[in-house]
């Protein structure tokens, strides 16, 4: 089958940065499936596991977001037969998507309506996850119940996950959210996925938050760019509050700066419960099957902004140079190889 991946860590304008190869189709494991890729995104972690692999010698297969149809399962599989449509963003311990078939435990695998298409459903899963394990994991929301405190700040309201986040805080009743943008397409992008409000965060944060006539936010969403952003929001957050970090820092931050608010710093990384194989890992798939639903029903915004076809290396790089260009909106999907 065809793959494509690196042997070592290049820039994406590189023609050797992402590559074609043939591989071995795999054999399923007993609680695996074996599915046939229809449809890919690209996400910073695409970039991140890309730029820091060493030149070892081994072929490694990226890709952590995908839409397909199951075509093989492994003995105590139950639940998925072949020719069922799927979606599900994998385990970074194990061989990326970005392949014609793919290997994938069970246990993380969602459900897709078929009237929700690869392309659409490809933009989902580990952005949905991400937005949904911080609001509602981390953070202490809940689906359907009004909360306490009331105001939800996302920063970087117009990526992947932040376009998720802003979609999913609507489940919450009464919650205030406001989102971080920087130019007037992406303002009107949070806005249009429902944010109340939206700042610059390369402005005065707590300025523009006292200018709308808010109290500063209990919960914070830090979906960008941390080690800038950190040192504001540390003195922005309301006592009591919490910051839900997904994105590594590149230094330490000074988390001493939230102790005399008795504020909290937390992190949610999707791929803990796959990676581990921690006993609830599979209420991604869950969460997953639900998502998928919503988004075929109308109630949630399948956030892929632009697809790109078919997949291959050459796509590939042109989608990891968007992302990297930091103006991305939304998803990047590849349909099709």
């Amino acid at each position: 089958m065809k793959a494509i991946g690196i042997w070592k860590a290049l820039p994406a304008d590189d023609p050797e940065a992402l590559v074609e190869r043939e591989i071995p189709v795999p054999v399923p494991g007993p609680d695996d499936l074996l599915v046939r890729v229809a449809a890919i995104s690209v996400n910073p972690a695409d970039i991140r596991t890309r730029l820091r692999k060493t030149d070892d010698g081994h072929f490694t297969v990226l890709g952590w977001d995908v839409a397909g149809e199951v075509v093989a399962t492994g003995a105590a599989v139950r639940d998925f037969a072949p020719g069922d449509p799927v979606l599900y963003a994998g385990d970074l311990s194990r061989p990326g998507a970005n392949s014609e078939y793919h290997l994938v435990e069970r246990a993380i695998v969602g459900h897709r309506p078929a009237a929700l298409a690869p392309a659409a459903a490809a933009a989902l899963p580990l952005t949905a996850l991400t937005a949904w394990e911080a609001l509602f994991d981390r953070l202490g929301l809940t689906p359907g119940a009004a909360p306490e405190p009331r105001s939800l700040l996302i920063v970087g309201g117009a990526g992947g996950v932040g376009s998720m986040a802003i979609q999913l805080a609507r489940l919450v009743p009464g919650l205030t959210v406001i989102a971080t943008a920087s130019r007037p397409q992406s303002r009107a992008w949070c806005l249009s996925l429902g944010a109340d409000a939206v700042i610059d965060h390369f402005a005065d944060l707590e300025a523009q938050i006292t200018d709308l006539g808010l109290a500063p936010p209990a919960l914070v969403l830090l979906a960008n760019d941390p080690d800038r952003h950190f040192p504001a929001l540390a003195r922005l957050i309301a006592p009591g509050g919490r910051i839900c970090c997904i994105v590594p820092f590149a230094s330490p931050p000074d988390i001493g700066a939230l102790m005399h608010k008795s504020a909290g710093l937390v992190w949610e990384f999707m791929f803990t419960r796959p990676m581990f194989a921690t006993p609830d890992r599979a209420r991604q798939g869950e969460t997953l099957t639900r998502v998928a639903q919503m988004a075929a029903e109308g109630r949630l915004r399948p956030t892929g902004t632009e697809t790109l076809s078919p997949i291959s290396a050459d796509t590939l790089r042109e989608a990891h140079r968007r992302i990297e260009s930091g103006r991305a909106i939304g998803k990047i999907v590849l349909s099709g190889f």
